[in-house]
């Protein structure tokens, strides 16, 4: 009877470490792991920066990286700005959204103060179709010790180590 016991508490605790590494890929939905493809855009305003996170994500060869976002299974969106699921900030700084028939509505009390005073990127995957966030992090952007270009491949890294985990 001990013998059956303690062979029960081994067969667990060695299948433990599975259950919870399946776990943690639960968190990512379904579309970002079975992804092949991907389309890059850049509007971080920085062509250095859009230059080398491409470069990063060609490293890392998970995607293939395609020039239409219609054939693509995710857009990875590289901004200075948080992706919002279709909010927006017009040019005089007045904040809105753009409803599903593409209409834009202004909000009846603007924040002009959208930025934070320390300067950040984001990078954010997007489902092509619904135009919905299933993935996003920031990170500062870079200086002298950190690299000036090098915000979207810390970035690209995190996406990674998010997938492959």
């Amino acid at each position: 009877m001990r013998c059956a016991a303690y062979s029960t508490v081994v067969a667990f605790a060695l299948l433990l470490p599975i259950s919870s590494a399946a776990q943690k890929h639960s968190d990512l939905p379904p579309k970002m792991l079975e992804a092949k493809s991907a389309y890059f855009s850049n509007r971080t305003g920085s062509v250095a920066v859009g230059r080398e996170t491409p470069d990063q994500l060609k490293k890392w060869g998970r995607f293939q990286i395609v020039n239409d976002p219609n054939d693509a299974d995710l857009i990875l969106l590289l901004s200075v700005e948080a992706y919002k699921n279709g909010d927006i900030l017009f040019s005089g700084g007045q904040t809105g959204s753009i409803d599903t028939h593409g209409e834009l509505k202004e909000d009846p009390i603007p924040n002009y103060n959208k930025q934070a005073p320390t300067r950040y990127a984001y990078l954010t995957v997007i489902s092509p179709r619904s135009r919905r966030a299933l993935w996003s992090a920031e990170h500062q952007w870079g200086g002298l010790v950190t690299g000036f270009n090098s915000v979207g491949a810390r970035l690209v890294n995190r996406l990674k180590k998010d997938i492959e985990k």
